[in-house]
């Protein structure tokens, strides 16, 4: 356990550089955007003197080494600036929409586990023979299709065509949960499709070699059951390689969400963040864009973890 922890504290270290990497990447992009912060912020019929004075306030004629010092403190504090009239702090902007791109976020990983292990388990049990020829056609296919387009045809087929599901909006689980899952039901499905189809070709690969081992034809040869055998040793053992896969996707399924709920009309991250750039408010852009960031970082901190936890080799230097 201490060679876990001690690992583990290793990967919350690593953090610090990152996150200071990121601040300052998206802070100095952001400050070569053309639009002028004052302007946004006094409005269409200010004076070239009223910019001026409040740039002067703020801060923003100082030079960028101090600006991004400020920034740090003002991060620190939970103070990201405030929108584009009408103003209000960015903080209360991302906190109302963080909780949905979380929502979408959740169900898609579950989505794309869920068809990892159905297909990816099937295709190893069944090697070389036709349902792993099927599936193989299918993860590649997946794997290939981009979630906005996918989330098209969703609408096409099951929204339009059948009427199953609504073309898009949220409802809240508050308020009915069967119906909060039918709003991001295709959603979920369009951005955990891909990603699922690209873990089911890893878990396949993963069973394949275990399956291959000789504790496996050593237990069957014994007199123990395959399915008892692949149940609790094969899946659990070739589980850890797809677990830190699905860390690697994280990034894709946080960009997939935001480019989706654009298409099915979520008041998320991704409809936040393209209010930002169409009303060029960059300060609303910067602070979604170091959400998404910082939440990538810290689940991937959470899979190495588990990681850790999941590993058999680690276990057993701790013993």
């Amino acid at each position: 356990m201490a060679t876990i922890l001690r690992m583990a504290l290793g990967r919350l270290l690593t953090l610090v550089p990152m996150v200071l990497g990121i601040t300052l990447f998206v802070f100095v992009v952001l400050r070569f955007s053309p639009n002028d912060p004052a302007y946004n912020a006094l409005g269409e019929g200010s004076t070239p003197e009223a910019r001026h004075a409040y740039a002067v306030a703020h801060g923003l004629d100082d030079p960028l080494p101090v600006r991004y010092v400020r920034f740090l403190g003002d991060l620190v504090h939970g103070d990201l600036g405030v929108t584009a009239p009408p103003s209000r702090p960015v903080t209360d902007a991302i906190g109302t929409a963080f909780p949905l791109t979380l929502q979408l976020t959740v169900l898609s990983v579950l989505v794309g586990v869920v068809l990892a292990l159905l297909l990816g388990v099937t295709a190893a049990l069944f090697r070389d023979r036709w349902p792993d020829q099927i599936i193989r056609v299918v993860s590649m296919a997946g794997v290939a299709m981009p979630s906005f387009w996918l989330g098209i045809l969703l609408i096409q087929q099951f929204a339009l065509r059948l009427g199953w599901f609504p073309t898009g909006g949220y409802v809240n689980p508050a308020d009915s949960v069967g119906q909060w899952l039918r709003s991001l039901a295709l959603p979920a499905l369009a951005v955990g499709f891909p990603v699922g189809s690209l873990l089911a070709r890893v878990v396949r690969t993963a069973m394949v070699e275990e399956l291959d081992r000789d504790y496996v034809r050593t237990a069957v040869g014994g007199g123990v059951p395959r399915a008892v055998v692949v149940g609790r040793n094969v899946l659990r053992n070739a589980l850890i390689t797809p677990l830190t896969v699905l860390g690697l996707q994280v990034g894709y399924l946080l960009s997939g969400a935001v480019v989706v709920e654009a298409i099915f009309g979520l008041p998320g991250l991704g409809t936040l963040i393209m209010q930002g750039v169409t009303a060029g408010d960059p300060a609303l852009v910067q602070g979604v864009v170091l959400s998404i960031a910082l939440t990538f970082l810290v689940v991937n901190l959470l899979v190495d973890v588990l990681y850790l936890f999941a590993n058999p080799r680690l276990k057993g230097a701790t013993r």
